[in-house]
């Protein structure tokens, strides 16, 4: 087969630290208009995304996490302009030069989008279901004429085989396979046009916990074989913890921590980030689980507090966070880690090692069994 795209081959690892941008989002801001009245006049504003910045190397992974409504999951549908933002610059590297896909014409977007795919939280709602398999996978193909139809089942195949499932079951339609298996189908769905970055929004959310582990298992091994680049968003810090190279915490539209995986979990420098390491369960039944200190609930995205937006969570608070909002910056002392925080210096936050080390000294005493064990029994 000639012309169906393949993946390419993983390229050469950059030296640590030193990896080339592949994506670099700047002050991306996604502002939904709220409407009242019969002639539907715009009376405010949802800020779902506010002056979001980052940057995603050539094939790392960064992990995107927050509270459900913090809108991880709408600057992953803006960097494909799924959903068209309301400002800033969304630069991807093409050709060995940055293109501002927030600002590209249809033939450039089209373009772009072909390099840029997303794998869906529900793959039972984002697969047609009047659809086989082999049509599913080969619509991208078909949309973009590449290939005849020969050329497209061949690609279809050799997708289905990568993400190990067989290609005998091509035309078959989604509810025949189990969940696992369509989130495969949706991701051989992704990799048909050969991308190099691919959005994962809450890819394994909905899925059993023994079969996330292997659909992780899965997105590591491609991203070894294609060098492909992920944006990983999801809400669970145990997951992202297993395949992401750099974490983004966000809260309330903005992020207010990023840094290299291990650091932001051993040493968390914001205490929204703190209290989500709290809510990640432990493997020990008799480990007595510590509420994160958080109070109140997440404010309204329409109308957000002045100062830093979780002052009015934050246990740490004080006068100075209430009237002025901190900027992400710079750690002292640790590369690549930064934190939108007044305190950042003052305050000692737990990690997740920390916590489960508090966790196990608090542990239960288990009940006596009043039911005797009979000799020789087993």
């Amino acid at each position: 087969m000639s012309n169906a795209p393949t993946p390419s081959p993983a390229e050469p690892a950059a030296p640590e630290g030193q990896k080339e941008a592949l994506l670099r989002v700047v002050k991306l801001k996604k502002h939904f208009p709220i409407q009242k009245g019969v002639f539907r006049k715009t009376v405010g504003h949802v800020k779902a995304v506010d002056d979001v910045s980052f940057e995603v190397g050539r094939g790392e992974t960064l992990g995107l996490v927050g509270e459900s409504g913090c809108g991880k999951t709408t600057t992953g549908r803006c960097i494909p302009r799924l959903i068209e933002p309301t400002d800033g610059e969304i630069l991807f590297r093409r050709d060995g030069k940055m293109i501002d896909i927030a600002d590209a014409d249809d033939a450039m977007l089209r373009d772009a989008r072909r390099e840029i795919q997303i794998i869906f939280q529900d793959p039972m709602s984002s697969l047609n279901p009047r659809m086989s398999v082999r049509d599913l996978i080969a619509e991208p193909l078909q949309v973009n004429g590449i290939g005849s139809r020969a050329d497209q089942t061949e690609a279809v195949a050799q997708a289905m085989h990568r993400v190990k499932i067989r290609p005998e079951y091509m035309n078959r339609f989604p509810h025949e396979f189990s969940g696992g298996q369509r989130q495969r189908i949706g991701i051989a769905r992704s990799l048909i046009l050969g991308p190099r970055l691919i959005i994962c929004d809450e890819a394994v959310s909905a899925l059993d916990v023994s079969i996330q582990a292997q659909v992780i298992n899965l997105l590591s091994d491609l991203q070894e074989e294609l060098g492909l680049t992920y944006l990983f968003i999801a809400h669970d810090l145990s997951v992202v913890e297993h395949i992401s190279d750099r974490v983004a915490v966000m809260y309330l539209g903005k992020v207010v921590e990023s840094g290299p995986t291990e650091a932001l979990y051993q040493t968390p420098r914001h205490p929204y980030t703190e209290a989500l390491l709290y809510s990640i369960p432990m493997a020990d039944p008799l480990a007595r689980r510590d509420e994160a200190p958080l109070e109140g609930d997440v404010p309204d995205p329409s109308n957000p507090p002045k100062g830093c937006y979780f002052h009015t969570r934050c246990p740490y608070a004080t006068d100075i966070c209430r009237r002025e909002e901190p900027q992400l910056s710079p750690v002292k002392g640790e590369s690549g880690h930064l934190a939108a925080c007044h305190r950042v210096d003052e305050i000692e936050l737990k990690g997740f090692e920390a916590i489960g080390r508090a966790r196990r000294e608090k542990r239960a005493t288990p009940a006596k069994s009043s039911v005797r064990t009979r000799v020789g029994s087993g």
